[in-house]
């Protein structure tokens, strides 16, 4: 798995792509979350549209970062979740976890809409 960070607005979008399988992905993850907590950048987005296939420990890295940026006072929502990752995550009933959007902009707006986490 790769991914890219990129800024928009009051948020940091990360674009995986790929397979999301954690491991050595998860450790470089949460490394790139914990630097911008430092820069005080805790609105994310994470972009699932390029992502081909999820196991549970890339779900397991999904959840750490969620938990990460929710202590640190902001949130980490997901958008464009293919409908194989939205059936994963309706069957894990992470669902009801994460803030979910059909896209990356309706995810931005989420947050300047003042929705908490």
């Amino acid at each position: 798995m790769n991914f890219n960070v990129s800024e928009r607005y009051n948020c940091v979008v990360i674009e995986f792509k790929g397979n999301v399988m954690g491991g050595p992905d998860a450790v470089s993850l949460n490394d790139k979350l914990h630097e911008l907590i430092e820069k005080d950048q805790t609105n994310i987005v994470v972009d699932l549209s390029k992502v081909k296939f999820m196991n549970s420990s890339g779900l397991g890295m999904l959840i750490g970062g969620l938990t990460t940026m929710r202590k640190a006072g902001g949130d980490l929502r997901i958008a464009n979740a293919t409908d194989k990752i939205e059936s994963l995550l309706v069957i894990t009933k992470l669902i009801t976890v994460f803030k979910h959007y059909k896209s990356v902009d309706e995810a931005i707006e989420s947050y300047s809409e003042g929705e908490s986490a």
